[in-house]
């Protein structure tokens, strides 16, 4: 008697407790969203496997993953993109993974941001080792593990209280990251990294758009910034010699059992584009790789209707824009040859 009766007040009091914190982080206005986790990409991963000439992969870091938009690119040819774009990452673990792993002899679309592409091929560096961690998650991924991922879904799209993205950003709200944001002066002695947070929603499709708070409210979108400045100042020398060579034999390897590669420059603006200009010009990065890579390839600054845009936060496009660059870049594609319309075919 006493044993459930103590059951049942400790459940009440929990419950209370858990509404208490699901209600008060709502009214800080954070709201249910969909964690981009190693196991939402394994989802979108295993699609390859089956994947027909047909199909389209994406590749990329977060510009290929905020700035493609996947009913747009849907509405424009008649095909669904495949989404394995990481965010902060090198395209190559991927594009390795694809040629390697799979029979997979499609079309492959493989964002450059330069910092990124360009960056390293040492397996311990964070650009690697991101997208790389993805590729092994896929790999030895469990049964139980798929499951519980399953399982997590509903209660992620429904509760505030389960935002704990795996990237660690500054505005999650479980116990591990509220501990780790707790600064007590400056112990490592170097440069203190601005506050990160989370500028992106991603659905069950693995679509990311970018947040109406990044564009409307410009002093947030600054606090972005600072991170990209940030970044840019403390990155080491891009590696070309090392990352082309990496790229250019699997791309020789997946154009000889008949895949199709295309590279784009997606947007960038302010000040991140002024870093990128003088680290990594464009005629020693850019029109290097698309001389030996030899494959269709688009940069946003050779076109009237791209060059011009602006990147809320210097790096990415809002969902309107990203939403205008998917179809306008996908009719120039198709007017290319480059791209099919299976709707009209």
């Amino acid at each position: 008697m006493y044993l459930k009766q103590s059951l049942i007040i400790g459940i009440t009091i929990g419950l209370i407790f858990i509404a208490g914190w699901e209600l008060y982080w709502r009214s800080q206005g954070y709201y249910p969203t969909l964690n981009d986790e190693k196991a939402l990409w394994a989802l979108e991963r295993g699609k390859v496997e089956n994947a027909s000439k047909g199909e389209i992969v994406l590749l990329g870091s977060s510009r290929t993953f905020f700035d493609f938009q996947r009913n747009e690119w849907k509405e424009s040819t008649g095909k669904e993109p495949i989404q394995l774009a990481s965010t902060g990452s090198s395209p190559l673990p991927t594009f390795h993974d694809i040629v390697v792993n799979t029979d997979f002899n499609g079309t492959v679309v493989i964002g450059v941001a330069p910092g990124l592409f360009f960056s390293t091929t040492f397996p311990g560096a964070f650009p690697w080792r991101r997208p790389q961690s993805k590729v092994d998650y896929y790999e030895n991924e469990t049964y139980a593990q798929k499951l519980n991922y399953q399982l997590s879904i509903p209660l992620q799209n429904n509760l505030v209280l389960m935002s704990a993205d795996e990237e660690e950003w500054a505005d999650d709200i479980d116990l591990k990251s509220l501990l780790r944001n707790i600064q007590i002066g400056n112990r490592t002695g170097g440069p203190i990294m601005p506050p990160f947070y989370y500028f992106g929603d991603t659905s069950i499709r693995r679509n990311m758009a970018m947040t109406s708070r990044t564009v409307t409210d410009t002093a947030f979108a600054n606090t972005i910034i600072k991170v990209w400045h940030f970044f840019g100042k403390g990155s080491p020398p891009p590696d070309k010699e090392s990352t082309m060579s990496f790229f250019l034999e699997d791309l020789k390897k997946f154009k000889a059992k008949g895949g199709k590669a295309i590279l784009v420059r997606c947007p960038s603006s302010g000040g991140v584009r002024m870093g990128e200009k003088m680290v990594m010009p464009r005629n020693e990065f850019w029109d290097d790789l698309v001389k030996q890579a030899n494959v269709p390839s688009y940069h946003f600054e050779d076109y009237e209707q791209f060059k011009d845009l602006v990147c809320p936060e210097e790096s990415h496009l809002s969902l309107k824009d990203a939403q205008y660059f998917t179809t306008e870049l996908c009719k120039i594609m198709i007017q290319d040859g480059v791209l099919s319309n299976s709707k009209t075919n």
